[in-house]
């Protein structure tokens, strides 16, 4: 692993912060960041950097994958990362609309097409058959997170 990496996380041996970990106000910056360093330094197990629920993120803000993705070659610490979406954003976000945008995905569940719901609800039987807390894709990916590194459902 290069310099540049070192503070990559090993996603082998635990997930990426939460969706729900805020960097600069958004939600998914985060995850996105932990999952972009360790696919960059081959430790990024299972995990999918660029993924359909990240993709929320790179179109609201504009910035590409491959962009973000180079400037984490770079070395750039979380703030370091920060202020150059700030900069680079080609989508400029206001507070309130960073906030609202927020909301939205913390809520959002599963669109109301029986296929979404039925993959939904499968995925969660999977580690859970009496959860009924789960209803949104944030409280899916946190009991994923949570069960495939040890804990119970």
């Amino acid at each position: 692993m290069t310099d540049t990496l070192k503070h990559a996380p090993d996603l082998n041996q635990r997930p990426p912060r939460s969706c729900r970990v805020r960097l600069g106000g958004y939600v998914l910056l985060a995850r996105i960041i932990d999952k972009g360093r360790a696919e960059l330094a081959g430790t990024a197990g299972e995990f999918k950097y660029n993924n359909p629920i990240d993709r929320h993120w790179f179109n609201f803000t504009g910035i590409t994958p491959e962009e973000l993705k180079a400037e984490l070659a770079s070395g750039k610490g979380d703030g370091e990362i920060l202020e150059w979406v700030q900069q680079n954003a080609p989508n400029k976000r206001q507070p309130w609309e960073i906030r609202q945008w927020n909301e939205y995905h913390n809520e959002r569940g599963p669109d109301g097409d029986v296929e979404t719901l039925e993959f939904f609800a499968e995925k969660v039987g999977e580690f859970s058959k009496t959860r009924e807390d789960v209803i949104t894709w944030f409280d899916f990916l946190d009991l994923d997170d949570h069960v495939t590194f040890g804990g119970k459902a």
